[in-house]
This record gives C-alpha cells, structure tokens and sequence, in this order.
C-alpha cells in the first residue's frame, strides 16, 4: 500500500520538527493499517496557529473560535477520487492547530508527540467516513479505534 502524506508547514511561531512530521505521517500509516485500507492513498496535512484554524473554523463551520483539528473529506460513502498524477485515492485534507497541541497535551499529562498523533488519527478517521457529531455510539467506536491505534503505535495512553 502506497501512502503519501503532504505536509505543508503554516505554524508562524516555529518551524514543525522533522520528528514531528515523521510522526505525523506515521499516523496516517497506522489509521490505513487499522483499518485494512488496502488501496494507495494520499492526504493533506497542514500545521497551523490558532488564529488561522479560528479562520479556517469560521469559514467553512461557522464556528468563530479556534479548534485543535480540523477535517475535510474529499470521499462519501468509500468513494474517492483518483490522483491522475500518481494514482492515488486522495482522501482529503487535516489541519491541526499546533497550538491546540501544545495546550491540551500540558492539560491531559501527556507528551506533544502523543497529542499529535491522537489528533492526526482522529482526523484521518473521519476521512474515512467515521464521525461523532451523531450520538454517543458512533463518539466511543471511535474512540475505541483511536486508542487501539496509538497502542500500535507505541502511544497508549497511561492509566
């Protein structure tokens, strides 16, 4: 399975780590893994500051407050299109707010580096069609996947 994850660095304050878009790119892996994607694939990522997924969040959910990580499928229903260029299903893009990362990760305990990762899963999750928005349910199923990912990854979140 061929997977290419873009990466576009927007984060104003410092420049994304190597480590970080390393870490990155393994999430993405890992959710196609999971889920038995067998299909190439490719994904945007972009890191970016508050401010700018406050826009991002406004504009296309009109929510006018920042968020940790946003998520826009280009799918429905399993269905993708194909990169002409390399043939690829392109799945859609994830932003993730760098300072939403730094914040919560200090707020639930954890390292940066897991942060991260759970939020980069749980975007690439949603492009593949899962959600929460609809009921309790659908919230723990994924929730259930995320952490069964991370503790793949070596991530597992400490009781």
């Amino acid at each position: 399975m061929t997977v290419k994850v873009n990466i576009t660095d927007n984060y104003k304050k410092q420049k994304v780590s190597a480590e970080e878009k390393a870490l990155v790119k393994k999430a993405c892996k890992a959710v196609l893994k999971y889920e038995k994607f067998e299909k190439g694939a490719e994904v945007e990522v972009t890191f970016v500051d508050d401010e700018q997924i406050k826009l991002i969040n406004s504009r296309f959910r009109n929510i006018d407050k920042p968020t940790d990580v946003l998520s826009f499928p280009l799918g429905q229903d399993k269905e993708y299109d194909l990169n002409p260029e390399n043939g690829l299903l392109m799945l859609g893009d994830v932003v993730i707010s760098v300072d939403r990362a730094k914040a919560q990760a200090e707020l639930y305990g954890h390292g940066q580096e897991r942060e991260l990762a759970f939020l980069t899963v749980h975007s690439m999750l949603h492009l593949l069609g899962y959600d929460h928005v609809n009921g309790e349910e659908e919230r723990k199923i994924m929730r259930k996947k995320e952490e069964e990912i991370l503790s793949a990854m070596g991530l597992a979140a400490e009781e």
